[in-house]
C-alpha cells in the first residue's frame, strides 16, 4: 500500500463540488474507502427526535466523509499543491511540489 499523502491535521483545499475553494483541517482519514473528513466542509444535516439522552432534539450538523481526490494539501500561501516524497537527512518526508517546502504533520 502506498504511503498516505494526506494525513490527519493537514490543512487542505477542496478542489471540486459544492464546497469548492473552501479550506479546512483533516479530522479523519479513511484509507480503505479512499475518503477524508474535513472540518466544516461537506456538512451533513440530520433532524433528531427528542430522546432520553437528548431531550431537546433538534438539528445535528456533522462533517461527512468525501473523496480524497477532491482535496489537496494547502501550501503556505493557502493554494492547493501536490505532495511528493523525498529523503532528507536520511528521513522520508512529504514535500509540497509548488514550493519545495517540507510538510509537517
Amino acid at each position: 500500500m502506498a504511503a498516505a499523502k494526506i494525513k490527519k491535521g493537514d490543512a487542505v483545499v477542496v478542489l471540486s463540488g459544492k464546497d469548492k475553494g473552501r479550506t479546512g483541517t483533516v479530522l479523519k482519514v479513511l484509507p480503505q474507502d479512499g475518503k477524508v473528513v474535513v472540518e466544516g466542509v461537506n456538512v451533513a444535516t440530520r433532524h433528531r427526535k427528542p430522546t432520553q439522552t437528548n431531550p431537546q432534539g433538534g438539528i445535528e450538523r456533522t462533517p461527512a466523509a468525501m473523496a480524497i481526490s477532491k482535496v489537496a494539501v494547502a501550501d503556505k500561501d493557502g493554494k492547493p499543491t501536490r505532495v511528493r516524497f523525498e529523503t532528507r537527512d536520511g528521513k522520508k518526508v512529504r514535500v509540497a511540489v509548488k514550493s519545495g517546502e517540507t510538510i509537517d504533520g
